[in-house]
């Protein structure tokens, strides 16, 4: 809004995405979804690709589905489905337009999304354990916000330099925080694709809600794993620099991947932002995963839970932990067995 004649400051959105099969995979289980909000327009359209950030925000999004007999590919598209279906029912029409009711919202959208896959796997058996990951990023004024369950990633590149934002709700990543393992170390084993959650093979899910500050020239990359597992945090912050056209950016990433092997589906998400709405990058804020303080003070993903469900079919990388036992039983066995 502009008063007494003064110019209304605007966020642009510059936006590409796409999704491959990879090299080893019989079908593509990914699913991706780019929307605006604000006028409810879920594709990659000219006026998406290149779109004024509304009073509703956007929407980037990125699945990566589990389960045998297709039920990946199924619970993928559910999730993008149901979590755009939930935004543009409730946040597009509510009254309150408040940083802390978008964050609530688009949570909510990724529980019920939950509730819905589970439900679906419950009335068809031959589905019984699918699941996919999920990473929900909001954009709405100068912030980003974060909802995410399982290991696909959100990356900031940030005047050249990419920062991981989310946190992957993996095995490997407890035992980094935990100390028993570096980055590299973790990056490199052979149980680095164990997920402790998912969305649908229980019936709750905690969604790890976080959000950061944006910047003029901000890129946004949203990935599967499939991508994520096959480069560097300094390739990707190269792939999307060096390539200021995102469908060029889209395409290196991926190329890449293939090139070393595509072991998984690729999905990328890549968005640009701009504008007078946005101040200009500062060396001094830090980037990184930063959780969401919801006014109702429930806790988000700290830690991850231990997954307890019933183990899912699914013939890709990605599993799941299944545990009847505590997480340090878990954590103790995984160093024994590494050891």
């Amino acid at each position: 809004m502009s008063f007494f004649g003064g110019k209304k400051h605007s966020v642009k959105v510059s936006v590409f995405a796409r999704t491959d099969i990879g090299q080893q995979r019989e079908h593509n289980e990914d699913t991706f979804l780019v929307a605006d909000l604000t006028h409810q327009n879920a594709s990659l359209l000219p006026e998406v690709r290149e779109h004024e950030l509304g009073p509703k925000g956007t929407l980037l999004m990125v699945a990566d589905g589990m389960g045998g007999a297709a039920a990946g590919e199924v619970a993928s598209e559910m999730a993008t489905d149901y979590v755009y279906e939930h935004l543009t029912t409730h946040w597009v029409t509510d009254k309150e337009s408040t940083p802390q009711q978008f964050a609530f919202r688009l949570r909510e959208a990724v529980e019920t999304a939950n509730v819905k896959i589970h439900e679906h796997a419950k009335e068809n058996p031959e589905r019984r354990g699918m699941g996919t990951t999920t990473t929900a990023v909001g954009i709405l004024d100068n912030y980003l916000y974060l909802a995410q369950v399982g290991d696909s990633r959100a990356y900031l590149v940030r005047e050249g330099q990419a920062t991981q934002i989310t946190k992957d709700q993996s095995l490997m990543q407890r035992l980094v925080d935990a100390g028993e393992l570096t980055e590299e170390e973790a990056e490199q084993s052979e149980r680095k694709n164990i997920i402790l959650q998912a969305l649908g093979p229980d019936p709750r899910v905690r969604v790890d809600l976080t959000h950061q500050e944006i910047r003029k020239g901000d890129t946004v990359v949203v990935c599967s794993d499939g991508l994520s597992g096959q480069m560097t945090t300094e390739e990707i912050a190269k792939a999307v620099t060096e390539n200021r056209d995102l469908v060029a950016a889209c395409g290196t990433l991926i190329d890449l991947a293939n090139e070393r092997g595509g072991p998984d589906n690729i999905t990328a998400v890549v968005a640009r932002l701009d504008g007078d709405g946005l101040r200009e990058p500062d060396a001094r804020e830090s980037v990184g995963h930063e959780v969401y303080p919801l006014s109702d003070s429930e806790s988000t993903t700290e830690p991850v839970p231990v997954y307890k469900g019933d183990p899912p079919a699914r013939s890709d990388t990605n599993q799941m932990v299944i545990a009847a036992v505590s997480s340090a039983a878990i954590l103790t066995a995984a160093l024994l067995a590494a050891s």
